[in-house]
């Protein structure tokens, strides 16, 4: 293509994928002018007016407005500002929309009324402030007097959704169904209930106390985590990696209690596990009472925080493969892997 060269209107439609009848427009409105004008009448540009109509076009594509594009072609405004620009105003749109979709996908589920619909609207729309307090007030009346250990309503407390800045629609789902919940009278005194017969009594409540409830979610989630792997994984239950596994979560268990792992302990503790393994299987109720009240809290707040927590370790199979590696490891009467 010559820099010299001009060219009619048709061939520049051709070139721009814009139409004869949009450069025209573009031209009577003084954003781009044809380079010259024949005395026929004939509009003609030059490769550097195509230039600019492809910009135009590719502007026009991405919804920019008449206004916008003359000030960069003109230079008061640069591409990279308006296109910055741009770009927040689709991201804005964009969460708008997932909210809506939320809302709606929610109302369609349930058959929702118009007044659903506002609410639900308010929920996703709601600011962070007023999010926070509608968490503490369910904590609030949920703990209040409560008979657990104390500082235990606080630590549950701690565990609180945190909607990001740029939600997916899953996770405005989730919000839209843990802020009706929370503030459901009959799901807080369900709530509550749950964590008075769980807590208030033994062995509940020794799980309650502060020591063993930061072990339990921490250094203990930690090696949780890798035997549920483990056995996830097909590692049977007497291999050296297994025993090793099981040996430092009753090293840390002992630690926290106040005790020493001997073979006779493991042994023991194995019998613990093959019972909750046989209460698991054989009573589901409690477990029902749980994923319908503190558990599904918790299922929400992991959806909406981003973090979903595996269900691998609520499989009863789990407590017969730490028991079986347990015991392996007590017949050893040392080290795991060690000769006997």
């Amino acid at each position: 293509m010559d820099d010299n060269e001009l060219y009619p209107i048709g061939d520049v439609a051709r070139r721009t994928g814009l139409s004869v009848s949009a450069i025209r427009y573009y031209s009577d409105a003084g954003i781009i002018a044809p380079t010259r004008v024949t005395e026929a009448g004939y509009r003609l540009y030059d490769i550097r007016a195509i230039a600019r109509l492809e910009l135009i076009r590719t502007l026009r594509d991405l919804d920019a407005g008449l206004d916008d594009i003359r000030r960069v072609l003109e230079g008061e405004t640069s591409l990279h500002d308006l296109l910055a620009a741009h770009l927040e105003l689709i991201e804005r749109q964009e969460r708008d929309l997932r909210a809506r979709r939320a809302v709606l996908r929610t109302l369609v589920k349930q058959g929702g009324t118009a007044a659903q619909a506002a609410l639900m609207h308010k929920l996703v729309s709601m600011p962070d402030e007023e999010r926070e307090r509608l968490i503490d007030d369910f904590w609030h009346e949920v703990g209040e007097n409560l008979d657990v250990p104390s500082g235990f309503v606080e630590r549950l407390r701690a565990m609180r959704p945190r909607l990001p800045e740029d939600p997916t629609a899953t996770q405005l789902e989730a919000w839209i169904e843990l802020a009706e919940l929370v503030q459901d009278e009959e799901f807080r005194g369900a709530v509550r209930s749950y964590l008075q017969d769980m807590y208030a009594t033994f062995p509940g409540r020794s799980l309650a106390t502060p020591s063993v409830w930061d072990f339990i979610h921490k250094e203990g989630a930690k090696i949780g985590e890798e035997i549920v792997e483990a056995y996830r994984s097909g590692l049977p239950a007497d291999s050296p990696r297994a025993q090793e596994l099981v040996v430092r979560m009753a090293e840390a268990t002992a630690e926290v209690f106040g005790g020493q792992v001997t073979a006779g302990s493991r042994d023991r503790m194995a019998r613990a596990y093959l019972l909750a393994e046989e209460m698991r299987r054989e009573d589901s109720q409690e477990q029902d009472r749980y994923d319908a009240t503190h558990g599904r809290y918790l299922s929400l707040v992991a959806v909406i925080n981003g973090t979903p927590h595996s269900t691998d370790a609520e499989d009863p199979a789990v407590f017969g493969w730490i028991a079986a590696a347990l015991r392996a490891s007590a017949r050893r009467g040392g080290e795991p892997g060690t000769p006997e």
